[in-house]
């Protein structure tokens, strides 16, 4: 099937929808089909890790592109007899129950389309925003990159330069430093103390706390990062830690409770066990509700939540037919 193939929205109410097609919405849809469940799969086309030439740490599957694992997952969640819909949901909200009393939500999509479900599993991601330095934002996840269990190895030995952002950033040279022997670390106003500074001089890191204007580079690539001063320090690789902001776009209506990161370093759903939120019948899963979560475990947090989905509905279809079972009694 064509990577941008879309199935038909089915008129009719389904046990679950999937917001997001990433691995935390491809697998918790795989469980849940599995169970024999009708499920839909609400897919933007726009994941996390476009950018990446790989993913990495994900046993079995190391250094598969993202839209190839992507593709073998939504055949797999077809093939169970899931849909998936290309599309961007405006709006989710709670809906009437039905005659037994079970949850029913409405989801609407950009072009017009009206989706009725039983149950929730936003699976939507998060954005990373970069700091406001000219000529960063162009190289992200190749010369610029953010983790290093995702891109550290492919930067290993490279003249690499930390971006700092606050105090995430002292633990992220420290890690970094583990790749290579050519660390230098721009403080950026963040000003760390004497003793970090000594931690890092053990390390053979480079503090410089000259502010930096911008980061040069060539067809080829990041060449330098030049300071306010005009020096250009040279380097290949930008590592930052960004800001992680769970995507929110057309879920207000649900009012699904937020938290914020340490240190401002970004926001996510507040999520309990499997995923479950405080709103009756929505789950959330993947760097949604676990912004540092990698592929790996953004899937199976996916797959417990598909799971725990099915066990809220099967107990669900139990109540609904002990009802009826009751109301037949009491008509005999």
């Amino acid at each position: 099937m064509p990577e941008n193939a879309t199935d038909e929205s089915p008129r009719e109410t389904v046990d679950a929808v999937v917001i997001g097609g990433g691995a935390a919405g491809l697998n918790g849809a795989l469980m849940l089909a599995r169970s024999r469940r009708s499920v839909l799969v609400i897919d933007s086309g726009a994941p996390r890790n476009a950018p990446a030439d790989g993913v990495h740490g994900l046993l079995g599957l190391e250094g598969i592109r993202p839209a190839e694992l992507l593709r073998i997952g939504r055949e797999e969640v077809r093939g169970y007899g899931g849909r998936i819909v290309a599309g961007e949901v405006v709006s989710a909200a709670a809906a009437q129950p039905s005659a037994e009393g079970d949850l029913r939500f409405t989801v609407t999509l950009a072009d017009g389309g009206t989706l009725r479900t039983r149950r929730l599993l936003v699976a939507t991601g998060l954005r990373d925003r970069l700091p406001d330095v000219p000529g960063l934002a162009q190289h992200w996840g190749h010369g610029v990159v953010h983790c290093p269990y995702c891109h550290g190895w492919e930067v290993r030995d490279e003249p690499i330069g930390i971006l700092a952002v606050g105090p995430a950033s002292l633990h992220h040279a420290l890690l970094f430093r583990q790749l290579t022997g050519d660390l230098v670390y721009f403080t950026q106003g963040t000003e760390p103390d004497e003793e970090t500074r000594a931690r890092f001089a053990a390390r053979d890191i480079r503090v410089v706390d000259t502010p930096v204007a911008r980061v040069e580079s060539t067809e080829d690539g990041i060449t330098g990062v030049r300071l306010s001063d005009g020096q250009v320090v040279p380097r290949r690789v930008i590592a930052v830690a960004t800001t992680l902001l769970a995507r929110t776009d057309g879920l207000t209506g649900l009012r699904l409770p937020m938290e914020d990161l340490p240190n401002g370093m970004g926001r996510h759903f507040a999520t309990g066990l499997a995923g479950r939120t405080s709103v009756p019948g929505v789950w959330v899963a993947g760097n949604a509700a676990d912004p540092t979560a990698q592929v790996g475990a953004s899937a199976a947090a996916g797959a417990l939540a598909g799971a725990h989905i099915n066990a809220d509905l099967a107990a669900a279809d139990t109540d609904a037919a002990v009802a009826a079972a009751r109301r037949g009694e009491t008509a005999a």
